[in-house]
């Protein structure tokens, strides 16, 4: 929550140049409060397992979040029963004519796929498009990242010579950023993917900032300069158990899979993972549900 001030304190300056939450008490007057509406398009196979990694993230604040849960109508899910999507998902047909504070683009499991090839790409493009007008700021994550930043800005992807795969310490490129406030300059990230995003295409849009890198991993957060799109190219919500999860799946199936990356204690995979990125990830979330609250309109038919 922001931190409520006299407008004509001293501090105000200095507090204002550092980006540090606050709203002045001439403004506090005269707020009106409600909830951020935020909408999750869920385009992970293990949906409930997504939803839940992502709502402890986001009810992790003070603030009062309204969650609606989006799946994709042009693919049908084998992964979770049809009777949960149609308990609790809506299509887009359902929600195109609403207006959101934030909208959460998850990964995908179709990265080696070329994006026009994915059987929803059409009505995914088509979200991207919509979120244009009637979202106030969209937060994607990893494939959800690669495929935001190909749709609003054509920047491509490439394949990896090996999956990048386990933890990875990132640096903070810019400590005063509104999304990275109160982030260590050096904080960890899972990964989980065979491609990344032409970094250097990244580093010369000129609408876009890069907030955090990993001299292993490469980029892990870019940004718009309006913070309405947000592109998190690893998978901070994820537990502690689902690199560990997705290594013995992949060994039972008789795949190729490397162990994750400084991941297990001594690379024993019979060792218990430590948790070292979950605070980092709290951080993240509740800094992107602050400039949402201190940024979108409070009549959302005002948004454009």
């Amino acid at each position: 929550m922001p931190i409520n001030i006299p407008s004509s304190l001293p501090a105000k300056h200095t507090l204002e140049q550092e980006n540090i939450y606050l709203i002045t008490d001439d403004r506090a007057a005269h707020q009106d409060i409600r909830p951020l509406r935020i909408m999750i398009l869920n385009l992970m196979p293990k949906k409930i397992e997504t939803e839940t990694q992502l709502l402890r993230l986001l009810g992790n604040t003070p603030l009062q979040v309204d969650i609606e849960l989006l799946q994709t109508a042009t693919h049908v899910s084998k992964n979770t029963n049809s009777e949960h999507l149609l308990k609790f998902y809506k299509t887009f047909d359902q929600i195109k004519g609403e207006r959101y504070d934030g909208l959460i683009v998850t990964g995908a499991p179709v990265e080696m796929m070329p994006y026009e090839e994915v059987d929803y790409w059409d009505e995914l493009a088509q979200i991207f498009e919509w979120s244009k007008t009637h979202v106030y700021s969209t937060f994607h994550i990893c494939w959800g990242a690669q495929a935001g930043i190909y749709y609003h800005y054509g920047i491509n992807k490439k394949v990896l010579p090996q999956k990048m795969f386990g933890i990875f310490p990132h640096k903070v490129t810019n400590p005063n950023h509104l999304l990275m406030r109160g982030f260590d300059e050096i904080y960890q990230v899972p990964h989980s993917r065979h491609t990344a995003v032409e970094e250097e295409s990244v580093y010369r849009h000129p609408d876009l900032e890069v907030l955090s890198y990993s001299d292993i991993s490469g980029l892990n957060i870019a940004i718009s300069h309006d913070c309405r799109r947000v592109f998190v190219f690893g998978h901070s919500e994820y537990d502690r158990r689902t690199l560990a999860n997705e290594y013995f799946r992949d060994k039972e199936k008789g795949l190729e899979i490397q162990l994750p990356y400084h991941y297990f204690p001594n690379d024993d995979p019979a060792e218990r993972p430590p948790f070292i990125w979950r605070g980092h990830a709290n951080l993240l979330y509740k800094n992107w549900l602050n400039i949402v609250y201190q940024q979108t309109p409070y009549d959302l038919n005002d948004l454009a």
